[in-house]
């Protein structure tokens, strides 16, 4: 062997190994080897100069043992971790870990997992980037001050195991802040005024030459007086305005792009999207060997290589119409200042790797999210669609009425995604031509709340702001749901009551750490350190010193805001107080002497504990009665040390209809995310459907004889079968 190759993953250095020959050898160093301490601080400050203490976790002891045993045989070693700071910070610990220095070890990067990308890499090795080394290590030692320092102060002044991060506290003010907007919405009544001619609608946009908008009109009286007026006018189609207008292509994906529309279309979650793009990034084994299938999926650019674009448009020629292929390729640039434009937009390897020929190695949710990256790209070089604008406006005396339309003139782009938005066709009117409606009326509406954040608004949110970067949306949300500081119900985020004391208390003595605009700054000067702009000892010692002021001004003058209330009891196992607490699955009583001694119990919203004749399957504890979002549920009385749950009654039974899988019993169940239907001998079965099936008496699936279900899809209503997905028109 002459040269070994380090790469992160080992799915990755199985594709890179398949394209080259037996002079290399390909090893996985399956993350990072090297970090900081997880049982303690892990940093020195020493002579004004910050010291990160790494270690080689136990967990890659053996990974470490064996690419040193190469490195020692090998001629030539290059560093291929990923292309961005954290792989290039991963590169420089590897290089430490195995005893050489990081600055002589050849660097070979690449956007995409080709053999001609590794083979162009190999020719033109670089040198390991040592200013976006430190930019990471900057982030790394700021997210540890912040964790370490300020999380110990969480749980002493509200409750034990709260956590705190500069990028994690700052997305959680913006959750919890929008909970309290909702909460303190207050709604406003408004009337809208509406006429009807056969099937279409007309709103009334203009009465006595006052232009109306959303609240004009805010009593009934006021409707009802309008209304007399226009009642006995005659009306007259005054203008007819119709103009074609362009349908732009979007951009091909970035990362944050690929999450929000992942999210909206597919209803993944920011870290399962990631996750699946990572398989597709590293490679799949197909017919013509292992290949990747996407460019690298953490990037802020926008950017496309020329080769890429010019394969697109060949592509475009010779399978549609050249009527959709532009005359000049399309270029897309991001807004964002510290887009890295030498990186690639999320796009397919291979632009004749179609979706249906991957279809035969992908599993359907790979394919979903490889189909959505696959037209994107094609679709962004295609030609914009266009639409024939249409504007009706109809006029008596004192009043205006407006309807708006569209029609379809050419699909472009829409040819790749094949589900064009429905025309909405206006009626065929002449100008003067006099109207009769059908009926003219009012309705009475109110204003609405802001929405909840979804994954998707959130990260687009966190992206506008400047916190975070591509590689951190997915984690921050995880961390935030793991912590219990955020649930998900129906796609939306909540914050939790410790959610929100938490931010009330940081809000008042931190308020920098949860400011978006001062987490957006520090994201700014990371970016200048990588830029060699910046030093990143200097940025540390700015952030630190008045920083650790307010902890240890903190840990003095920060009241308690425990909620420890003692019940009147002895603990059975030390004879201290017991008390209520509060924890992160809710309220339970322990003994006051805790860590010392560690008894607890279930309790439930009275303060007593109902107890059942039911044991628990895990532990065998007695099990007992709790109340959640869903009502009355069984729980093991060990919690939390047994988190074991059940229900009180038995689930209802479907009647006459049977699981697709097993033939077993559909019962209604459900969980933090709402009702759904699954197979009564769960877990030994998994089906589940979101949607309620009918009587098989009532209506069969045409296909396949099966059990339907009626959904929603696409704006309309459709049986859709439970068991072969066939959709038909309700």
């Amino acid at each position: 062997m002459k040269n070994l190759i380090i790469v992160e993953s080992p799915t990755k250095a199985k594709t890179i190994k398949n394209f080259l020959d037996k002079n290399y050898e390909v090893i996985a160093s399956k993350g990072h080897i090297r970090d900081l301490p997880k049982s303690s601080f892990g940093i020195k400050f020493e002579n004004d100069i910050f010291i990160p203490e790494y270690r080689v976790s136990r967990d890659y002891s053996k990974i470490l043992k064996e690419i040193k045993t190469l490195a020692k045989k090998a001629e030539t070693i290059y560093i291929a971790t990923d292309e961005d700071r954290e792989g290039e910070a991963i590169g420089f610990h590897i290089a430490h870990a195995i005893g050489k220095n990081p600055e002589d070890l050849p660097r070979i990067t690449f956007h995409e997992i080709t053999k001609s990308a590794i083979l162009h890499s190999l020719e033109n090795p670089k040198k390991l980037d040592l200013d976006k080394v430190n930019a990471q290590q900057a982030r790394r030692l700021l997210d540890r001050i912040v964790g370490y320092k300020l999380s110990p102060l969480l749980s002493s002044k509200i409750q034990r195991g709260l956590s705190a991060g500069r990028v994690q506290s700052a997305t959680l003010k913006l959750i919890v802040n929008r909970d309290k907007e909702i909460t303190d919405f207050k709604p406003v009544t408004y009337f809208k005024i509406f006429a009807k001619l056969k099937e279409n609608e007309f709103n009334l946009a203009e009465f006595k030459n006052k232009k109306l908008d959303k609240l004009s009109i805010k009593t009934k009286e006021e409707a009802d007086e309008i209304l007399q007026t226009l009642k006995v006018e005659e009306f007259k189609v005054q203008k007819i305005d119709i103009k074609d207008r362009k349908t732009k292509t979007s951009p091909p994906f970035m990362t944050s792009t690929l999450q929000q529309t992942s999210s909206n279309t597919l209803g993944f979650s920011s870290k399962k999207t990631m996750v699946l793009a990572q398989i597709l990034y590293e490679g799949l084994k197909t017919d013509e060997g292992q290949m990747g299938l996407i460019t690298y999926m953490r990037t802020d650019s926008l950017s496309i290589s020329k080769e890429a674009i010019e394969a697109s448009r060949e592509y475009i020629k010779d399978n549609f119409d050249t009527k959709y292929l532009p005359k000049k390729a399309k270029i897309y640039t991001s807004k964002s200042k510290s887009a890295q434009e030498a990186h690639e937009a999320i796009r397919p390897t291979r632009v004749d790797f179609t979706p249906e020929i991957a279809k035969q190695y992908l599993k359907d949710d790979e394919l979903k999210l490889y189909k959505l990256i696959y037209n994107r790209f094609l679709a962004s070089q295609m030609e914009d669609a266009i639409f024939e604008s249409q504007s009706i406006l109809v006029s008596s005396e004192n009043g205006i009425f407006k309807i708006n339309g569209r029609k379809l003139k050419f699909d472009g782009f829409y040819k790749v995604y094949g589900d064009i938005d429905r025309d909405k066709l206006l009626p065929e009117l002449k100008v003067n031509e006099v109207i009769i409606f059908d009926e003219i009326n009012s309705s009475k509406h109110q204003t609405e709340p802001p929405p909840r954040f979804s994954e998707a608004s959130l990260i687009k949110m966190l992206e506008s702001l400047g916190i975070g970067r591509p590689s951190t949306y997915a984690p921050t949300i995880s961390i935030l749901q793991s912590r219990g500081y955020v649930e998900s119900e129906k796609k939306q985020l909540h914050s939790t009551e410790i959610a929100q004391k938490v931010i009330t208390l940081l809000s008042k003595y931190f308020n920098e750490i949860v400011n978006s605009s001062f987490t957006a700054n520090l994201e700014e000067k990371l970016d200048e350190i990588a830029e060699a702009n910046k030093n990143w000892q200097d940025v540390l010692r700015e952030f630190y010193a008045p920083f650790m002021e307010k902890v240890e001004d903190g840990k003095k003058n920060i009241p308690s805001q425990k909620v420890i209330i003692p019940i009147g009891e002895k603990c059975p196992d030390c004879e201290e107080e017991l008390v209520k607490r509060k924890g992160r699955f809710g309220e339970f009583i322990s003994c006051s002497s805790y860590p010392k001694c560690k008894y607890t119990r279930a309790i439930a919203e009275d303060g007593k504990v109902t107890t059942t004749d039911e044991k628990c399957d895990k532990c065998g504890a007695d099990m007992v009665v709790k109340r959640g979002r869903n009502g009355e549920f069984l729980a093991c009385s060990s919690y939390p040390d047994c988190k074991s749950t059940k229900p009180l009654k038995a689930p209802p039974v479907l009647e006459g209809i049977n699981c697709p899988d097993c033939g077993g019993d559909i019962i209604e169940r459900s969980s933090r995310r709402g009702k759904f239907f699954g197979c009564a001998k769960y877990p030994d079965c998994k089906f589940i459907s979101k949607f309620a099936p009918i009587d098989p008496n009532i209506k069969k699936c045409a296909e396949c004889g099966y059990s339907v279900a009626q959904r929603t899809y696409r704006n309309k209503e459709v049986y859709e079968c439970i068991k072969c997905k066939h959709r038909e028109d309700v």
